[in-house]
């Protein structure tokens, strides 16, 4: 097969540059700013931009890429611990971000492409798309757990895109913007050098990506929730007198107690007193679920015997703590500090700074009210596809994100957050009711729609009927299979062409026959 020549590459400074830009680009893509096809522009500009470079010179584009978006990606970091953490989580993630642009690199320079144009503009982008995804995938869950945050697809939560999610989860998503974008610029180096060539594939891809409806979800009754935002200090740093915390939920809820409610839900961390040791907070709990009549669902840092939990309680009218949830993976460097000795002794007052050290969760992710089956997670869960997806498994009808923002103060920590639990809610076919200390709080809908919204920084509450529904979404049945799948997809291509260049770089053998004397046998 005659195959082409690799890509000519940008030169240096050209590439460099277009890689710094590309990472403020990407990143409007998200919110605050939101513009959500600005995403793919970034996406392009990464590409061309290490498209046919070599190795060494894709690890440092890469590296100014992915370092110029995290940078201006998780800015909000810097108010809870200073600058140190948040340019250390930067170029952790940039150096991620640059081992994924080596392999797309080497792809592009080692891929047998041949000549017809559906090699370049389909089997190329596809390998180039599942090596993307896989490098998101995998700084998601390593190391500590990993980093979920800056995934491509997370900018497309009120994009036309957005169905999309309901059937192909977040990587699959993920995977087909980077798809179209890899298309789209193999075209225009295709179109420049054979104007005859027809763009059909490219136009087919846009054309199913906009035309996807959601998948069908049926609702199976309603639950009327009560969802409180307290608006406290309920930053780790925060200056506060013991018991503020759980005072203004208590004040933000009652106005709504004497509302027809089926359940009423606080904020992870919204009392600051631990109510299985005080028999104050307890006594608080107790009145709030009595006088309304319904459950309490609400979150508190419980130490026990077997460690330090960041908990959600399940309080019930007169009986008091029938279940709790407790986060099973807490934030590194924030909620514990993994190899605290190692860490310590690089940088002993920064991390002396983090005095707390909570224990993984090992109970389930649901709780039963009355009948309805609610899912629970806490703060940086609803980034975790597995525990969301686990929770959805054990029954979910409903799922109830509980989250502190205090920590980021008016950052757009909290809206990308809030972006997240809207894909969830398109993904699992599940309303979410993502309920803050200090916002962004909203209860959404299976399509992703919101039900209702408060004000950020506001003592508030929203009261509501929300869609209870069982459905299983293609996402939630294969979203990690199709994960896997197109991850696989690239890092196979990636071994075809390092098979190939292995190939191509050994001798070629020598063909001449060898001559024999006439009558003399052939040894």
């Amino acid at each position: 097969m005659q195959t082409t020549r690799p890509p000519t590459p940008l030169r240096l400074w050209l590439a460099l540059v277009i890689a710094a830009v590309a990472g403020p680009v990407l990143d409007s893509g998200f919110p605050d700013l939101g513009i959500w096809p600005l995403t793919f522009v970034g996406i392009a500009m990464v590409l061309v931009a290490v498209r046919g470079q070599s190795a060494a010179r894709a690890l440092l584009i890469g590296f100014v890429a992915g370092s110029s978006f995290f940078l201006i990606h998780v800015q909000w970091a810097t108010l809870f611990l200073g600058p140190v953490p948040w340019v250390a989580l930067s170029l952790l993630e940039g150096f991620f971000f640059a081992l994924g642009c080596v392999a797309i690199a080497l792809a592009y320079r080692m891929l047998p492409i041949g000549r017809h144009p559906l090699e370049r503009l389909v089997a190329l982008p596809i390998v180039v798309a599942g090596l993307w995804t896989a490098r998101e995938a995998w700084a998601s869950v390593w190391p500590y757990g990993g980093f979920a945050w800056g995934r491509v697809a997370q900018s497309q939560s009120e994009s036309p895109l957005a169905p999309l999610f309901s059937w192909l989860g977040t990587s699959g998503v993920s995977f087909v913007m980077v798809l179209v974008v890899a298309m789209a610029v193999e075209a225009v180096y295709l179109r420049a050098a054979r104007p005859t060539v027809r763009l059909i594939p490219v136009a087919v891809v846009l054309v199913a990506m906009l035309a996807t409806p959601a998948f069908p979800v049926t609702v199976d009754g309603t639950l009327r929730v009560a969802a409180v935002q307290g608006n406290s200090k309920a930053g780790y740093f925060d200056e506060r007198e013991l018991g503020d915390n759980l005072q203004d939920h208590v004040d933000a809820t009652l106005p709504i107690l004497d509302e027809n409610v089926d359940v009423i839900v606080w904020p992870e961390a919204a009392s600051d007193l631990n109510p299985l040791t005080s028999r104050y907070a307890a006594s608080v709990f107790d009145q709030i679920a009595e006088q309304a009549g319904v459950p309490l669902v609400g979150g508190a840092i419980t130490d026990r015997s077997d460690g330090l939990f960041n908990t959600s309680f399940l309080w019930e009218p007169g009986v008091g703590p029938t279940d709790h949830y407790d986060k099973k993976h807490p934030v590194p460097f924030g909620e514990y500090v993994p190899d605290r000795a190692f860490f310590e002794s690089l940088a002993p007052d920064l991390i002396g700074l983090i005095g707390r050290e909570y224990s993984p969760g090992t109970t389930d992710g649901v709780f039963d009210l009355g009948g309805v089956i609610a899912g629970i997670n806490i703060c940086f869960d609803i980034f975790d596809d597995q525990l969301l997806t686990e929770s959805v498994e054990q029954g979910a009808e409903i799922i109830f994100a509980q989250t502190n923002n205090a920590d980021f103060g008016r950052t757009d920590e909290s809206v990308q957050q809030l972006a997240v639990a809207r894909i969830r809610a398109l993904e699992l076919g599940r309303s979410v009711v993502n309920i803050s200390t200090v916002g962004t709080s909203a209860i959404i809908a299976p399509d992703g729609g919101a039900i209702d919204e408060l004000e950020w920084h506001t003592a508030d509450s929203m009261v509501a009927e929300v869609p209870l529904s069982s459905t299983s979404t293609a996402a939630l049945q294969f979203g990690r299979e199709i994960e896997w799948a197109v991850s696989g997809l690239g890092l196979l291509g990636l071994l075809i062409g390092a098979g190939a260049a292995w190939q191509a770089s050994r001798p070629a053998p020598d063909r001449r026959m060898a001559r024999t004397k006439k009558g003399q046998p052939r040894g």
